[in-house]
């Protein structure tokens, strides 16, 4: 074997978590060397049907929704279609959209640890078996909630960003395995948030 130079690619599940910071928000983010083409077809496509819109701009992906937000039905699949590790996510966003949304959990059968706290937030949302049920938009209000997995953090953080009111999360230590410093990223991009030390 020879030596070689092989760049590592931008996290695409980083950047669609703060793709759907920018939609639950309804603001507008530019992520920087990371290019459309650097996301699942599978998630291209459900973001799409959701009203998100990927634009490429300058070596990068700029997010915005044009139109608001629109419900879905999707169903998560091995790559290249629609990552089960990005599912909470989109399921705090789809309680925005409009209409009732369908997500089919078909990867992982416990990925629903984030439904309990989302109604918290005073989300629609509801599991029978792997099918997740949302129903939009819903007025979210801050609560005082807990993820019990990374996944599961993500979706609060998201769906804290779009409840009127300050909220508090617990769990926030789960990010630590699988995000490059997300708070302070979405503090960059205007999210008013305080991060308290937390002992797991």
């Amino acid at each position: 074997m020879a030596g070689g130079v092989f760049p590592v690619p931008p996290d695409r599940l980083e950047a669609a978590t703060l793709a759907l910071g920018a939609a639950i928000t309804g603001g507008t983010v530019r992520l920087d060397a990371f290019p459309p083409d650097g996301f699942p077809a599978g998630l291209v496509s459900v973001f799409a049907d959701a009203g998100i819109l990927l634009t490429a701009e300058r070596g990068g992906t700029a997010v915005t929704v044009p139109d608001g937000l629109r419900a879905v039905e999707v169903a998560t699949r091995p790559h290249p279609g629609y990552p089960t590790d990005v599912q909470p996510q989109l399921t705090a966003v789809l309680t925005q959209a409009a209409g009732t949304s369908r997500i089919e959990e078909r990867i992982y059968s416990r990925r629903d640890t984030h439904l309990a706290a989302l109604r918290q937030f005073g989300a629609v949302v509801n599991a029978e078996g792997r099918l997740i049920t949302i129903e939009g938009p819903s007025r979210l209000v801050a609560a005082d909630v807990a993820g019990e997995d990374i996944r599961a953090a993500t979706a609060l953080v998201l769906a804290a960003l779009a409840a009127e009111g300050t909220s508090t999360i617990r769990g926030m230590y789960h990010l630590q395995r699988g995000y490059g410093d997300l708070l302070s990223k979405l503090a960059s991009l205007g999210a008013d948030l305080t991060i308290d030390q937390e002992i797991p």
